[in-house]
């Protein structure tokens, strides 16, 4: 079973990983249901953090103690805490996954951090505004590779507004190979437009790939 490697700390957004942890976990639209991902809280201590909606979560490994395999990943969703120096050794940790080819994934707050270590110097990316990335990073020089889009996959760095949730968890799946092209396509398609032809598709395109491993 692959991992998914969540990141929590205080204030963290508990709806930015929710489309991510809910189909990679559940397996219900995944190419290959029996590959579905275990998920593993990670922390900068084992301390309990409290979610921005006020929820317990306590970390059940160090971040600085994970070790991805290939097809496991690491996301980081957005909080308010992500400029503390504090995160400092989470930023060398994600370096290190980066250089690795592990895949990692940040939202909102996250590219914050991303872009004050340095991370997003030299591949393309996105984050909640360009012009809030370059006032609250002043280290951050990756101007010219920045996109204005809801989420970007720039080699294995996946990185997303934090008013995209739906799109962020539609590049991880992507980038994984996760779902079936038709799966992959109706799922976006059901969750930005709300069209119950998308829902239908998206049975559809299940159904034929349970039907192909039989």
């Amino acid at each position: 079973m692959p991992t998914l490697y969540l990141f929590i700390t205080d204030t963290f957004a508990d709806w930015e990983p929710g489309h991510v942890i809910a189909e990679l976990r559940s397996g219900r639209y995944l190419r290959d249901p029996s590959c579905r991902y275990d998920v593993v809280l990670c922390g900068s201590t084992m301390d309990t953090i409290t979610t921005m909606g006020g929820i317990p979560i306590v970390p059940q490994v160090l971040v600085t103690d994970i070790r991805p395999g290939e097809r496991d990943l690491l996301v980081l969703p957005g909080a308010d805490t992500w400029l503390d120096p504090g995160k400092d050794p989470v930023m060398e940790t994600v370096r290190e996954l980066l250089e690795d080819g592990k895949v990692v994934a940040a939202i909102c707050g996250a590219t914050l951090a991303l872009a004050n270590a340095g991370l997003l110097d030299n591949r393309p990316h996105t984050s909640n505004d360009l012009t809030a990335l370059k006032m609250f990073c002043p280290r951050y020089r990756g101007e010219q590779y920045y996109r204005n889009e809801p989420a970007v996959t720039g080699d294995n760095l996946i990185t997303a507004s934090g008013l995209a949730p739906v799109e962020f968890a539609h590049q991880i799946f992507r980038k994984l190979d996760a779902m079936s092209p038709g799966a992959l396509e109706a799922w976006h398609g059901l969750f930005t437009t709300r069209r119950p032809e998308y829902f239908y598709a998206l049975m559809q395109s299940v159904s034929a790939n349970r039907k192909a491993e039989q």
